[in-house]
């Protein structure tokens, strides 16, 4: 299969420009939307694998955007922002957002968020092609797929972005296991964590409410206060 292609969604051409520049050069395939409805469209129309998506758009905002991709979608979406502060990153992420860049940026390191995410969705280096095949999991009421990167419960879909899919399949595979928000950022991001980093709580947080939902009110995920999560056998 082709190299994986990529939305880049902003309104400020240099930048989508300078980005596009970074990932032709490493091979992608490229496309570019300049407002959130273009973007919502193509996401809608056109085989994308991955979007980077700017917070601060016409039309819609790429909250709207992410909101609405989450709703039926889990292509993995690396959002872009010049807010810093920590409660818009938490935003981003509870709207389903599964890395989150603060401008200005340097484009190598975006260059390996989304080699990074292509890695955790596809199970690939650059290129979409099959993985070797995993054990599918089974726990409690959820039959966790690695290959297919589907979870059900019972005769239930449940639509998991990649991160949300990672942490619990890292959770799953070690039942009763206690793992700390350090522990699961290191494992699922491939990165050092630190200590203000509040994205583990919030992918926890956004993964209970889709298992809760589905599993009408049963909690699978357990919180071991002052030391992290863990899924009993």
């Amino acid at each position: 299969m082709n190299a994986a292609q990529i939305l880049i969604a902003d309104d400020d051409r240099e930048i989508a420009d300078l980005i596009a520049i970074y990932l032709l050069n490493e091979g992608y395939g490229v496309l570019k939307a300049a407002d959130g409805r273009e973007a919502l469209s193509m996401i809608r129309s056109e085989s994308v694998q991955l979007v980077i998506l700017d917070v601060m758009m016409p039309e819609m905002d790429g909250l709207e955007v992410c909101r609405a991709v989450r709703a039926d979608d889990a292509v993995p979406i690396l959002m872009l922002s010049a807010k810093a502060e920590d409660m818009d990153k938490i935003m981003g992420l509870m709207t389903g957002a599964d890395d989150y860049m603060v401008k200005p940026f340097n484009p190598l390191e975006l260059v390996a968020r989304v080699k990074s995410l292509l890695r955790r969705s596809y199970g690939l280096n650059a290129r979409l092609k099959p993985g070797r095949e995993e054990d599918e999991i089974q726990i409690q009421s959820l039959r966790i797929n690695k290959k297919t990167h589907t979870v059900m419960a019972e005769d239930k879909h449940i639509n998991l972005t990649s991160t949300e899919f990672d942490i619990l399949f890292l959770l799953a595979g070690h039942p009763g296991q206690v793992f700390s928000a350090e522990a699961i950022f290191e494992a699922v991001w491939k990165d050092k964590f630190l200590e203000s980093n509040n994205t583990v709580m919030v992918h926890i947080s956004n993964l209970r409410d889709k298992l809760e939902h589905a599993l009408d009110g049963a909690k699978p995920i357990q919180t071991v206060w002052g030391v992290g999560y863990k899924i009993e056998p």
